[in-house]
């Protein structure tokens, strides 16, 4: 017979319930026996059942005993609050925090903005595409400036919200509207691709017409509208298209100028390049291919292409300047020589080899007028190439700028005449195709106004000129002298022009020099008798070449030195 005792049931139901929590540990105790096992310490059974009893008791008590709950709680709680403050306290960001691929998280807001603007600078670029072809700038060049306190201060107040998945400040980005501009203008030079016009190639022993095609440019306000509108995405992403536009050629059929450039390409001219200083003459050989490839169709006819004649005139180039030398094609220039030549349907052409501007280094005895004879180039022209500075104040050593010995030839030279003066021997000689065709005893310039030597040309002609001295003035006032067959070769000063000329009738009615040649006579022309004068005054034409040489400035042409030794 059963006796009840009040209780017993509940703690028999309690006691089933610790069994079954034992029943679920088990697996947990013995891997804690197990280990106990391995270590193979005296005693080790006993104090790993210990450890793992305490452990049990101290879970099962913590679990039902409310106090230690809150206890526990709270100290999370104190720990938690402890390292939020450390933040604050020391003006930290929140770990877990970035912009721009850089964590900002642990740093204060000074050290959070320098890491910014140091990614900015080094590290961060925008890549720039079109299709196949890309380029990179750095956010600077695009005109990108970064705000890079507002965006650590922001960082900073997201506090917590990056733990533990992490927290992106977007960056504050704005743009320079000039600084992008020029970059975008500046670009246009590399992504720009100009349209074919129509034009030609020789093949296969004809000449065949190729069509024209469109080209694309960069279309620079819609480019700005993208960058102002949304610089950030840009940034972020790194990637910006670009945005091309079409251009369509001015000619896509070769068709209409196809027989006219049959006639041109069979049959190229010949090319030479001309030195006037020289009198140098250098022939450069093109093949029909070539000069196909230089051809193309345009709405006025047939023209020269930039982009194909261009590699011929650096190659030009090059041969004229193995050493350094200062000799050169000037490209649009002899783009035009060679598309007049064309229109012309010239079976040669002529262009002008040009000088790049010099210095000169002073050597002792020298003054700026010694240098303008030593150099062939007028003073005053050294003076312009110089301004601000005193030529009569030099020492040795000094340098000083020379113009290009282009300005003494402002037209286009004439090759096949050349005027040789020779002012020590006071003697003029005239060439034809290298042939002498005149050959007389001149007046040179007087020492206190000496004839400038160098080379020079024909820039006018005037039957009769006039001009005066200071040495011809009284109280009367000043007189003028009459100037035969006067033809100008250069100035002495705006408005005064040096020369050749023939007889100068004074104001008393006497003849400079007493109608005689030979001797300096005259106030810094070239003087020869009248009736040579006259021949000269026929047969030079604006352009025709002339080289005065003296001790001072030797010959510079083959012709020169021909007539110096004649």
């Amino acid at each position: 017979m059963d006796v009840y005792e009040p209780g017993t049931r509940r703690k028999n139901k309690a006691r089933e319930r610790h069994m079954a929590r034992r029943s679920r540990r088990a697996p947990a105790l013995e891997r804690v026996s197990r280990l106990a096992e391995a270590v193979h310490l005296p005693g080790g059974e006993r104090i790993w059942g210990r450890i793992s009893l305490l452990a049990r008791d101290a879970w099962w008590y913590a679990r039902h005993t409310p106090a230690v709950r809150l206890a526990a709680a709270v100290i999370v709680l104190a720990l938690a609050v402890l390292f939020a403050g450390s933040y604050v306290v020391q003006g930290r960001i929140f770990p877990n925090v970035w912009a721009l691929g850089v964590h900002l998280g642990d740093r204060t807001v000074p050290e959070a903005a320098a890491a910014l603007r140091d990614a900015w600078n080094t590290r961060l670029r925008i890549r720039l595409v079109d299709g196949e072809r890309s380029w990179t700038a750095t956010p600077a060049e695009l005109g990108l400036l970064l705000d890079a306190d507002g965006v650590a201060e922001a960082a900073r107040g997201v506090g917590l919200s990056g733990i533990p998945m992490g927290y992106e400040i977007w960056p504050a980005v704005s743009v320079d509207y000039d600084v992008a501009q020029n970059f975008l203008l500046d670009l246009t030079a590399h992504t720009d691709i100009a349209p074919y016009n129509a034009g030609y190639e020789w093949r296969d022993g004809e000449v065949v017409g190729v069509p024209g095609h469109e080209g694309r440019m960069l279309n620079v306000p819609q480019m700005m509208d993208r960058l102002m509108r949304d610089p950030v995405t840009i940034v972020r992403s790194g990637h910006l298209d670009l945005l091309m536009s079409s251009l369509p050629p001015l000619a896509a059929d070769p068709e209409p100028y196809l027989e006219a450039a049959r006639r041109i390409i069979q049959n190229p001219p010949v090319i030479a390049g001309y030195d006037p200083f020289k009198d140098e003459l250098l022939a450069w050989s093109t093949d029909k291919t070539v000069f196909a490839s230089w051809l193309e169709v345009t709405p006025d006819g047939l023209d020269l292409r930039a982009e194909t004649l261009g590699p011929f005139i650096e190659a030009q180039n090059r041969t004229l300047n193995p050493s350094g030398s200062l000799r050169y094609l000037e490209p649009q220039e002899t783009r035009e020589q060679l598309r007049q030549a064309i229109r012309d349907q010239r079976d040669s052409i002529l262009l002008r080899i040009r000088y790049r501007p010099t210095t000169y280094e002073v050597v002792a005895g020298d003054t700026g007028y010694r240098i303008a004879r030593k150099t062939g180039m007028p003073y005053n022209l050294i003076e312009a190439a110089n301004e601000g500075r005193d030529l009569n104040r030099l020492s040795i050593g000094d340098v000083i700028n020379l113009p290009s010995r282009d300005v003494t030839l402002p037209l286009m030279p004439t090759p096949n005449k050349r005027i040789i003066v020779d002012l020590d021997r006071q003697r003029l000689v005239a060439y034809e195709n290298g042939r002498p065709v005149f050959n007389w005893l001149i007046s040179s310039g007087l020492p206190d106004y000496p004839t400038y030597p160098g080379v020079f040309q024909i820039l006018g002609h005037d039957e009769v000129a006039r001009g005066s001295s200071y040495t011809l003035c009284s109280s009367a006032g000043c007189g003028q002298w009459e100037m035969y067959w006067f033809m100008g070769i250069y100035e002495v000063q705006p408005g005064l022009m040096n020369g050749f000329h023939g007889a100068v009738l004074l104001p008393n009615g006497a003849y400079l020099g007493g109608g005689s040649v030979g001797a300096p006579y005259t106030f810094g022309c070239v003087m020869s008798q009248n009736d040579n004068a006259k021949l000269l005054y026929d047969w030079a034409q604006e352009g025709t070449l002339v080289e005065i040489i003296s001790r001072d400035y030797p010959p510079q042409s083959q012709l020169g030195q021909l007539a110096l030794a004649s």
